[in-house]
C-alpha cells in the first residue's frame, strides 16, 4: 500500500467537506466551502514507486454555499450534491465530441437548512437526503420532487443510508439517536408506493455496575457537542449488518465513555429494541464517517475467531476525527491504522469501484490518497460468483451475519485492542504534532510498517 496527503489545491485552500468515486469510470469528485464540485482522474504511482497522485479533469459550478456531501447514482448517470442553505442538486452526464460533460438537471427544493449527507437508493430511483432542519426527506429522483418527509428527530441530521435490499432505512442525528425506518408499501388506486415508517429509536443500552443489581442506561452516541458535522453511517454490500459511528460506551455508569463504531446485526432489526451486536475497537477521537470497500472477497482462512458469520470478507473503512482504521469481518482487529496525515478533522471517506484508492478528505483543505496493489486486500470474488455466494447467504429473510455475543463480553475481549489502538494515536492528541504514518497494530507483526509520502 503506498499513499499520503496530495499536496495540490484542491478547493482554494478551503476545507474539501465530501467526496465519492464514480462507480464506472472512477473519477473522484470533490465538494468544499469553496462552493464548487472539482472532478479528478488517479494517477497510480506503484509502477514508480511512489505515492498516487490526480489531475485535474473539470469544475461543476453551481451551488451558492459550501457543499457537504456528493454520491454518484450506483447506475453512474448521476450526481446529487447537497450544500448549505438547503440546496440539493441532481447533475446528469452528456457525452459530446470534448468527452463527458456533466450539467445541472434537477434542483431538488425543501430542505430550509444545509444538507448535511445523502445517499441514493441501490436503484437509484429514490435518494434520501438528512439536514440541519431535523428532517430527512426521500426523493423521487425521476421526477425531483419529495416522496417522503421523516421528521421526527430533534436536531441535525448528519446521516443518512438505505439497506441494499430495499427494506430498510436509517438516519442519525445529533440528538443522540439512530432511526431505523421500515418500508411498509401503501397503496393507492391499486398502484403500490414505498412508504417508510419508524421501527425503532437506537439511543440508550444498559451498563451493568458490578456491584448493583439494577443495571441503568446509558446513551450509545455522542450529544450535540461533537466537532464535526457528518456522522456518515453504512450498510453492508449484502445487507446483513448496519455499521453506525460517533458510539460513545460505557461500560459501567461510573466508567470514562470510549469511542467506538457499533455494528448492528440485521436479524436484531427485526426484535423489539435494537442493540449493537458488536463493538468495534474504541480510539482516542471520535468515529465520524464509516465506507464500506465495493469489492467482496474470499475468505482467507487466517482467523477461526471471527464474530462475523459470512462465507466472503467485506472491507471496510472507519474515520475518526484525526485517523482512519481498515477492518475486515474476517477479524475485529484492525488491518491497518493510518494517523497524523491531516491538522483538521477529517469529512468523509470513499472507495474507487475496483478497490484500489481510498480517498479521504478533511477541513485542512486537503485529501489523503492510499493506493492497494493487486490483490493487497485479498482475492476479489468474480461477479458471477458474488451473485450465487451472496444470493445463497441471502436465502434467508435474516441472514444470519453475526455471532451473538452480548455487550460486556465485546467490550472485555477487545480491551488490549483498544489500549494498542490508543497507544498508535498517543503522538497525535491534538492531530498536529506527528508526522504521517501508516501504521498495522502491533499486535499484527506479520504485517509491514508503511510510510506516506507527500506528492510534489
Amino acid at each position: 500500500m503506498r499513499g499520503g496527503t496530495v499536496q495540490i489545491n484542491w478547493h482554494e485552500t478551503k476545507p474539501v467537506l465530501t467526496c465519492d468515486f464514480h462507480p464506472l469510470s472512477g473519477l473522484l469528485a470533490t465538494g468544499g466551502a469553496d462552493y464548487d464540485i472539482k472532478l479528478w482522474a488517479t494517477v497510480s504511482g506503484i509502477d514508480q514507486k511512489k505515492s498516487p497522485g490526480v489531475t485535474y479533469q473539470s469544475n461543476l459550478s453551481y451551488h451558492s454555499s459550501a457543499v457537504n456531501s456528493l454520491r454518484f447514482c450506483p447506475l453512474g448517470e448521476q450526481l446529487a450534491s447537497g450544500a448549505d442553505g438547503g440546496e440539493l442538486i441532481l447533475w446528469k452526464s452528456h457525452t459530446t465530441d470534448a468527452g463527458e460533460v456533466w450539467k445541472v438537471h434537477k434542483s431538488l427544493v425543501f430542505h430550509r437548512k444545509d444538507v448535511l449527507d445523502l445517499q441514493w437508493s441501490t436503484d437509484g430511483a429514490y435518494l434520501i437526503s438528512g439536514s440541519v432542519d431535523n428532517s430527512c426527506i426521500i426523493w423521487d429522483a425521476n421526477k425531483g420532487s419529495v416522496h417522503q418527509i421523516l421528521d421526527a428527530h430533534f436536531h441535525y441530521v448528519q446521516g443518512v443510508t438505505w439497506d441494499p435490499l430495499g427494506k430498510y432505512a436509517a438516519s442519525f442525528s445529533s440528538d443522540r439517536t439512530c432511526r431505523i425506518y421500515i418500508n411498509k408499501p401503501s397503496k393507492t388506486k391499486g398502484v403500490e408506493k414505498t412508504n417508510y415508517v419508524c421501527q425503532h429509536v437506537i439511543s440508550k443500552a444498559e451498563s451493568q455496575m458490578t456491584d448493583e443489581p439494577k443495571s441503568a442506561r446509558s446513551h450509545l452516541f455522542h450529544d450535540e457537542t461533537l466537532p464535526s458535522f457528518f456522522r456518515r453511517l453504512a450498510w453492508s454490500a449484502d445487507g446483513s449488518f448496519l455499521l453506525v459511528p460517533a458510539g460513545s460506551h460505557k461500560s459501567t455508569p461510573t466508567s470514562e465513555p470510549v469511542n467506538t463504531a457499533y455494528v448492528f446485526s440485521r436479524k436484531d432489526l427485526s426484535r423489539q429494541e435494537s442493540l449493537p451486536a458488536l463493538m468495534l475497537p474504541g480510539a482516542s477521537k471520535p468515529v465520524v464517517a464509516v465506507r464500506f470497500c465495493p469489492l467482496t472477497f474470499n475468505l482467507r482462512g487466517t482467523n477461526t475467531l471471527s464474530f462475523f458469520k459470512l462465507p466472503y470478507r467485506y472491507i471496510f473503512a472507519v474515520a475518526t476525527l484525526n485517523s482512519l482504521y481498515i477492518y475486515d469481518t474476517e477479524s475485529i482487529q484492525p488491518i491497518v491504522i493510518v494517523a497524523g496525515v491531516h491538522y483538521a478533522a477529517i469529512t468523509d471517506i470513499a472507495w474507487s469501484p475496483a478497490g484500489n484508492y481510498l480517498a479521504l478528505s478533511s477541513q485542512d483543505g486537503y485529501c489523503t490518497l492510499l493506493e492497494f496493489e493487486n490483490q493487497e486486500l485479498g482475492s476479489p470474488i468474480s461477479l458471477s460468483e458474488e451473485k450465487n455466494v451472496v444470493g445463497d447467504a441471502n436465502k434467508s429473510p435474516v441472514p444470519e451475519a453475526i455471532n451473538n455475543i452480548s455487550n460486556s463480553d465485546s467490550v472485555d475481549s477487545r480491551n488490549e485492542i483498544i489500549e494498542n489502538s490508543h497507544k498508535e494515536e498517543e503522538d497525535d492528541k491534538d492531530g498536529k504534532e506527528a508526522s504521517p504514518s501508516t501504521r498495522v497494530p502491533p499486535s499484527k507483526p506479520a504485517k509491514r510498517r508503511i510510510t506516506p509520502m507527500a506528492i510534489d
